[in-house]
């Protein structure tokens, strides 16, 4: 007996064939390596929507956000050409400009703006990422990201709620603990945070 497809039906084998597209193509990026199964409870409408972005992430033209600070005429001089007043000046500046990009720091209390400015001018800026505001996200980093031992105490000491430091404590009860210390500055708060944009 001849049983048609329903529009339903041929919708999700349409759906699946342009899965199975994707996945090929995310294999060319990742070598060659074989992306198999599905994703659990995953609807097949959220991994075709995960997948095409992964894609999108993966085709996206990749830079460093010093360079692209540079293309917006943000006039970036090293730390040691700036007197503390011009620093600060310059550090407001950058921040901003990086919200316009859709990239924001955070957990930057514990430093000076000379200790800010002097880590995004060195290290901070010069990973080579995508283009984040190009593709409708953001990107977040922190001076204490690395995963570093000296990263991670100065989490625990300026950031950590107690009841993180107890549950680290309790996990690691051989690392001693650093004490927890006000922070001593007060900048956090008042950086740019991320607006949804409408436009996308």
């Amino acid at each position: 007996m001849f049983e048609s497809f329903g529009f339903d039906d041929r919708d999700d084998v349409d759906r699946e064939i342009r899965i199975e597209k994707m996945k090929r193509e995310l294999e060319e990026f990742a070598g060659g390596s074989m992306i198999t199964g599905g994703w659990g409870d995953v609807s097949p409408a959220l991994e075709e929507a995960f997948l095409s972005q992964v894609i999108e992430f993966e085709k996206a033209e990749v830079g460093t956000n010093f360079k692209r600070l540079v293309q917006r005429g943000i006039a970036f001089e090293p730390p040691d050409e700036l007197d503390d007043a011009a620093l600060g000046e310059k550090l407001h500046e950058v921040l901003t400009a990086l919200a316009a990009m859709d990239c924001f720091v955070y957990d930057t209390d514990h430093l000076s703006e000379r200790d800010l400015y002097t880590w995004l001018w060195t290290d901070g800026l010069r990973e080579e990422t995508p283009d984040v505001h190009q593709l409708g996200c953001a990107w977040h980093t922190s001076p204490i990201g690395s995963g570093s031992e000296e990263d991670r105490e100065i989490y625990l000491k300026y950031y950590a709620t107690e009841d993180q430091r107890r549950q680290w404590h309790e996990q690691f009860p051989d690392v001693p603990l650093p004490p927890r210390e006000p922070r001593p500055y007060d900048r956090d708060r008042k950086l740019p945070v991320r607006i949804a944009r409408t436009d996308r």
